[in-house]
């Protein structure tokens, strides 16, 4: 009776003889779809990492009315307080948007206005020895209407409103400073 079966001494020589590079694929392969990326060889960063710092440019308070929002009594308000930095180029614009997105996202709205930095500035009293503050009050108004200029449906929405400072250049208006922005939900009802 003859043997078709190589010995096991035969096979452990032709994997030891073979292309590593297979097995080196195969154990990288395995290590990448176990979810582990070559990421997780690297030195971990700890608690070294700073966090960025707040920038100057501030929403300080944001009110969206009216709660619950009922398209036919009118429209809704973005009521922001903005802080702007100690100083800044009266040359600047201020623009302030807003973005509303249904849950789905299928209906969405991108609301903006700009105007004048130096356009409604409110000065807030200061400390002794300090700058005093700017304020500008900004009502960003949405009508209720989505993308396509239709009703938007009942149901549950989010919102994100930021403030950036604009400068004139020579290819248009160019973002110099930008807030963090602030994010909120309500709900559209009949």
């Amino acid at each position: 009776m003859i043997n078709s079966t190589p010995s096991i001494h035969t096979t452990v020589r032709r994997a030891t003889n073979g292309t590593r590079f297979g097995l080196l694929l195969v154990l990288s392969s395995l290590f990448l779809l176990g979810g582990l990326g070559l990421d997780a060889l690297a030195k971990p960063k700890g608690k070294s990492s700073v966090p960025r710092p707040e920038p100057d440019l501030k929403i300080l308070t944001l009110q969206a009315a009216p709660m619950p929002y009922r398209p036919q009594d009118g429209p809704f308000h973005f009521i922001a307080t903005v802080q702007l930095p100690k100083e800044v180029d009266e040359q600047l614009m201020l623009e302030v948007s807003a973005l509303v997105t249904s849950s789905s996202m299928t209906s969405l709205r991108f609301l903006s206005i700009r105007q004048p930095v130096n356009e409604h500035v409110q000065t807030d009293p200061s400390a002794a020895g300090e700058t005093p503050r700017k304020h500008v009050h900004v009502d960003l108004v949405w009508d209720g209407l989505d993308h396509n200029k239709q009703q938007v449906p009942v149901g549950s929405y989010e919102y994100e409103v930021r403030v950036k400072l604009l400068s004139n250049g020579e290819k248009g208006q160019r973002t110099q400073m930008l807030s963090w922005p602030k994010r909120g939900k309500f709900v559209v009802q009949n």
